[in-house]
């Protein structure tokens, strides 16, 4: 099974648009775009909206409206029907914390990029079966982390994985010199505390201090 040709982006180019993927659980559309705004100022484009909230496909679809220069995705993607509801919002890539045959399937007949989630060897060679190369690898410290990414690279030296679950400014340097480490998800830039205090001039020296800190 082959990977579909129909993707508005690639999960290549995705990975290859920033070290950090901010991770966000916004529970008001309101702080969409402040929090948006914020990291774009700071230069991160790909943003993952997770579909924790009842709020997240709007959160979604007012992104993508207003910040066209955003990447916006959907997080926290489990089946088929959440994936064409991510679509329909707008979002530009789905991200999964697992993945089943199902889901995989509709990634490859979908119109936006899918990655999947794995914390196995299993099921990264479910995902490899379907065509997919990139992978999220979750949840990263208690999957092993940087050891065991590290060692499932001899085998898959080809596959590609943006890890997320515990990663912070302390360790995520260790991720990133893996070769098959893209780029890594983290939530700590806009935390809930972040939000409830409507502190959008933290998020950007935050993601400024650690876009900083991958370079230095």
């Amino acid at each position: 099974m082959t990977s579909p040709k129909n993707w508005q982006i690639a999960p290549k180019d995705l990975f290859a648009m920033g070290p950090v993927v901010p991770v966000l659980v916004i529970k008001d559309v309101e702080d969409a775009l402040p929090i948006a705004e914020a990291l774009l100022e700071a230069d991160i484009k790909v943003l993952e909206v997770t579909l924790r909230t009842p709020a997240a496909l709007d959160v979604i679809s007012t992104i993508a409206k207003a910040l066209p220069e955003a990447i916006v995705g959907s997080g926290t993607v489990t089946n088929r029907e959440m994936l064409q509801r991510s679509v329909d919002a707008g979002a530009k890539f789905a991200i999964s914390p697992g993945l089943t045959k199902d889901l995989l399937q509709a990634g490859n007949e979908g119109e936006i990029a899918l990655v999947p989630g794995i914390s196995s060897i299993s099921e990264l060679m479910d995902g490899i079966d379907y065509g997919y190369d990139h992978f999220k690898f979750f949840p990263a410290e208690a999957s092993g982390g940087v050891n065991a990414i590290k060692s499932i690279g001899g085998p898959f030296a080809d596959i590609r994985f943006c890890p997320t679950g515990g990663i912070n400014i302390n360790n995520i340097n260790n991720y990133l010199a893996l070769p098959n480490v893209a780029c890594c998800g983290g939530s700590w830039l806009v935390s809930d505390e972040i939000i409830a205090q409507k502190n959008w001039k933290q998020i950007t020296e935050l993601a400024k201090q650690a876009l900083a800190h991958v370079k230095g």
